[in-house]
């Protein structure tokens, strides 16, 4: 086996490619699982909510934030990863199938293009403020709301390096 190559595999340059993909595992009736964030300094909660997203379906997507939009949403000195670090992070695992950047506020345009069966984000969020879920729920997919492993956040790990 050539971890390497299942990596680079698992990473997709473009929207539209990914899409091609999904629409192959959809095909094969795959229930494709779709979440996005910034993922910046990979952490136990991280591990916990992913997991737990992939127990949802059989493929799951990771829409990440690429460093200009984490630096929009989170300030100016994020992301403290890198995105070509982050993304391989994530790719490593075994249960994601793939992950693809986005640059935009919300990744809005990448679900609407993606089309998932199943969209995830974490217990912050109710089903009408997740972005993408009145997309999803029209293609008849469903809109899951995971809860946060407590006590685990990157924001607490580097305030804690601070310290």
């Amino acid at each position: 086996m050539r971890w390497n190559k299942i990596i680079q595999d698992k990473l997709f340059s473009s929207s539209h490619s990914l899409a091609e993909q999904v629409k192959k595992w959809q095909e094969l009736n795959d229930k494709v699982v779709f979440t996005n964030g910034c993922f910046d300094i990979l952490h136990l909660g991280h591990i916990d909510y992913l997991s737990k997203a992939a127990d949802l379906g059989d493929r799951l997507i990771i829409g990440l934030n690429t460093d200009a939009s984490v630096s929009k949403l989170k300030g100016p000195n994020r992301p403290v990863i890198n995105e070509v670090t982050r993304a391989h992070k994530l790719a490593a695992m075994a249960f994601v199938d793939a992950v693809v950047y986005f640059d935009e506020e919300t990744p809005l345009e990448l679900i609407k293009t993606v089309k998932p069966d199943v969209l995830v984000k974490g217990g912050d969020y109710t089903i009408e403020t997740i972005v993408g879920s009145k997309e999803v729920l029209a293609n008849d997919g469903s809109v899951e709301i995971i809860p946060f492993l407590e006590g685990h956040s990157s924001t607490s790990i580097i305030d804690k390096i601070r310290r």
